[in-house]
């Protein structure tokens, strides 16, 4: 991305770090830099000292935006002169502001034997298998069983890194709290069942979590075989972007593993599928394929390893450490077929341009001299605006497409009128705005009982605020694993939702996650305060 870095002056040094903003805002909070490669891509390679200086700068940068950094690999290239010449590519990591941390979910599947649960035992445990199942009893031990009802459980796992990209796991005999605090990056493992008669769960566990990649977890010895194929094709339905493991390696030969793989290619190949498998011989493969798989879903990295003998397990962490969670561009051209809507997250006002605010465009397109709508105020108004100029990174951009971020100056509309939180949306959108709505949540982390009357932080998108908890429907109380539809109502002021958003709630050490079900639009409650006046 960067050719050098060398003593930039105080002007450059300031324009690089906003750039290293946009870029993390862009990335969800990591972006990756390539030292010593020009813009078009040409592999140049800086001398030592050079290097060591960029490096330096880097390092100073991404202390400014409050970011950690480490370097992923450094290789020499062969440029014409005689001193050796480097390319470094180097992780910048931020947990953003309204988050404890990175979240990447990742759905777990694979046919009963896979030894799914065993290789999740290892990656969170931090020890080794025996080969007779023992990681995956600490597993057992160490969950907070999440049952979705009886007819099978969803588990999940958490693996962390932290900032400098080490695996935080429950090895030194953390709690789970302690790792959420630690980590920078959390990875949640959605452990779906593998017996055919739960597929349903399975695809219940797919859609309602929302997981950003699935792990097809398959056994070297066995290959494709039971519910493999369908989850498979249940993740392409959902066009969940998938990678794939191939376990127990230890237990075969080689040419036993090379078989399985190639059977896995083929199946990937078909004209169904359309996939292009990668299989993950190196670190430096592992790397490639982490970035390459966030940029088109087509791709499928294979890891060959062992839980028993740790063989290529840290390959795996490597990948997971650098997965960006990103939203799948198929996702983004429907996303922009539809109205435009900007999510607000930040306001301020600029000598000379007036009151411009930052945020992320989550449908549509946005252009210059369009007319849009902000709010909701506190008495859930909105106001009509015109869109001034749009800049991303520093440069001016005719074009805002969804899933962009980007600053918006709006001129001299007046700043005092906005909040975080806001949305501005075409006018013909006619958006919901509500006081109360109903969410399908679980509960994953709870010290107490869940009822009625708590309080807990509610985010949706770039909305959060405090709620009540008005109802808990069908059951006095929640507790840990349980899940249920619950009445949440906003404390301070009515909110822009839609059904089918992500929720996330916490309060200590309270957590919980499901969606948005059913609104309460205000106008129900406009017509029943005027009844109570006429009566």
């Amino acid at each position: 991305m960067k050719l050098k870095l060398v003593n930039p002056t105080q002007y450059r040094f300031e324009h690089l770090a906003t750039q290293m903003k946009w870029r993390l805002q862009e990335g969800r909070g990591e972006a990756v830099y390539q030292i010593g490669v020009e813009d078009n891509g040409m592999l140049v390679g800086l001398s030592e000292e050079d290097m060591r200086t960029s490096l330096k700068t880097l390092h100073k940068l991404a202390e400014k935006v409050g970011a950690d950094i480490t370097v992923l690999r450094e290789r020499e290239v062969d440029y014409d002169s005689d001193v050796p010449r480097k390319i470094a590519e180097v992780l910048i990591r931020k947990v953003p502001d309204d988050q404890q941390f990175l979240d990447l979910r990742v759905a777990v599947l694979g046919n009963v034997d896979s030894g799914k649960s065993t290789l999740l035992g290892v990656l969170t445990q931090g020890e080794l298998d025996n080969g007779r199942g023992r990681a995956r009893l600490n597993l057992f031990r160490h969950l907070h069983e999440i049952q979705t009802g009886r007819t099978s459980s969803i588990s999940f796992e958490i693996l962390g890194f932290n900032s400098k990209g080490e695996v935080v796991n429950y090895s030194e005999s953390r709690t789970a709290e302690e790792i959420c605090e630690s980590a920078s990056k959390m990875i949640t493992f959605i452990d779906l069942a593998g017996h055919h008669k739960y597929l349903k769960t399975t695809i219940f566990g797919l859609t309602s979590y929302c997981p950003d990649f699935a792990m097809l977890v398959v056994s070297a010895n066995t290959g494709i075989a039971g519910t493999t194929r369908e989850h498979l094709g249940l993740a392409m339905a959902l066009k969940v972007p998938i990678f794939i493991v191939i376990s127990k390696v230890d237990l075969c030969t080689r040419a036993t593993v090379e078989r399985t793989v190639r059977q896995l290619e083929r199946v990937l190949k078909q004209p169904g599928c359309n996939k292009v498998p990668m299989v993950i011989g190196s670190t430096d493969d592992a790397v490639t394929a982490a970035q390459q798989f966030a940029q088109s879903p087509n791709i499928t990295p294979i890891f060959t390893l062992s839980s028993v003998s740790g063989e290529s397990l840290d390959l795996l962490k490597v990948f997971f450490n650098i997965i960006p969670p990103l939203s799948n561009s198929k996702e983004q051209e429907e996303l922009m077929q539809q109205l435009t809507e900007f999510q607000v997250d930040e306001i301020y006002t600029v000598p000379e341009v007036g009151t411009v605010v930052g945020g992320t465009l989550y449908s549509g397109i946005c252009r210059e001299g369009d007319n849009l709508v902000v709010g909701p105020t506190d008495l859930g108004h909105f106001h009509k605006l015109t869109i001034g100029s749009i800049q991303r990174n520093r440069s001016a951009c005719r074009v805002l497409r969804a899933g962009q971020a980007a600053t918006l100056a709006l001129g001299d509309f007046d700043r005092s009128l906005l909040r975080k939180g806001m949305v501005m949306v075409s006018p013909e959108m006619d958006p919901t705005i509500c006081w109360m709505f109903e969410a399908e949540i679980v509960l994953l982390f709870h010290a107490k009982t869940f009822h009625k009357g708590f309080q807990v932080t509610v985010h949706i998108g770039n909305v959060r605020q405090t709620a009540t908890v008005e109802a808990v429907y069908g059951k006095e109380e929640l507790r840990t694993g349980e899940k249920a539809v619950v009445l949440f109502k906003f404390i301070k002021h009515p909110e822009y939702l839609k059904v089918g958003a992500k929720v996330l709630f916490r309060e200590g050490v309270t957590k919980g996650i499901g969606h948005v079900t059913k609104l309460q639009p205000i106008a129900q409650y406009r017509s029943s305060q005027s009844e109570d006046d006429e009566a």
